[in-house]
């Protein structure tokens, strides 16, 4: 998508600016979107001045902020690009241990007095017994989530697949915690195979959720090369979006740039387009419960 293309859609969109105020108290309002994926996978590998202007310009305010070794560097400069733009840095993803690189993180954190959530992704646990493995992710998450506690930051548990993905296991962990700082952040293009039973999933993990990022679901895309697609264009995203908007749960809600091939601009635009799209076409998609 060409930028001369964005903007013409951004203008177009602004000719509506009239029912915005009808969306504000809807999940899936413009203000409460957050943009995540979109530091390693933006192939304009944009900077953090560039890219908080980017999140400006498409009137998003807040970000999800993923990044790889080379941005470690930057950090400061992230959350001062971000703070000139008045972007809210709504979480910062997380390693799986108090490394060093964690405790940078939560250094900067400090300075800057922010407390976002920070996302946390464990691999598969060694042990046996499903109640061992519980107890062994609870022995690696606890370190973190009380360092989180006394950094004023919550921590979500991140579903990115195999055991530790699955929502059952994951409330589990949580109960096991037993600290209120632990959530709980759901993926839609990491759940695939909970499509058949997402209402059943999202009732047992609403109470602990922190945000949702969404993603274009096609019917068992994951196996068949269609694992991120632009929201609008998949078999389940109506039934799925409506299940969460239906919850009466109004936490923030993630839009994706998953893409290594792309502008991060024009994927951004066009998951949000989407979902304004369906949103129109779908009226339980705005409800205020």
């Amino acid at each position: 998508m060409t930028r001369f293309l964005i903007v013409a859609l951004l203008t177009a969109m602004a000719c509506h600016a009239g029912t915005a105020a009808a969306e504000t108290s809807t999940v899936f309002a413009r203000e409460n979107l957050a943009a995540w994926c979109i530091v390693p996978f933006d192939a304009k590998k944009r900077g953090p001045e560039a890219r908080a202007e980017m999140l400006e310009r498409l009137g998003i305010t807040r970000l999800a902020y993923d990044w790889r070794d080379e941005h470690i560097p930057t950090f400061d400069k992230e959350v001062e690009s971000l703070k000139a733009r008045k972007i809210e840095l709504l979480a910062w993803w997380f390693p799986s241990t108090l490394n060093d690189t964690a405790k940078k993180i939560l250094d900067t954190l400090k300075r800057h007095d922010q407390q976002p959530q920070l996302w946390v992704m464990l691999g598969q646990p060694k042990a046996a017994t499903q109640d061992e493995k519980v107890a062994e992710c609870v022995r690696a998450l606890r370190p973190i989530a009380e360092a989180a506690q006394d950094a004023g930051c919550k921590v979500g548990l991140y579903n990115h697949g195999g055991w530790f993905g699955e929502p059952e296991n994951q409330v589990a962990i949580i109960k096991a915690l037993n600290l209120p700082n632990a959530g709980m952040v759901y993926n839609f293009h990491h759940g695939h195979a909970h499509a058949g039973r997402f209402a059943e999933l999202f009732k047992l993990m609403q109470p602990h959720l922190l945000a949702v990022n969404i993603n274009g679901m096609a019917r068992d895309g994951d196996k068949k090369g269609k694992k991120i697609l632009p929201v609008g264009s998949g078999d389940d995203d109506v039934a799925m979006l409506k299940v969460v908007a239906e919850s009466g749960w109004r936490g923030p809600i993630g839009v994706l740039c998953h893409r290594n091939d792309a502008d991060a601009e024009a994927v951004l635009f066009e998951n949000m387009n989407g979902l304004k799209k369906l949103c129109a076409e779908n009226p339980a998609l705005t409800q205020t419960k």
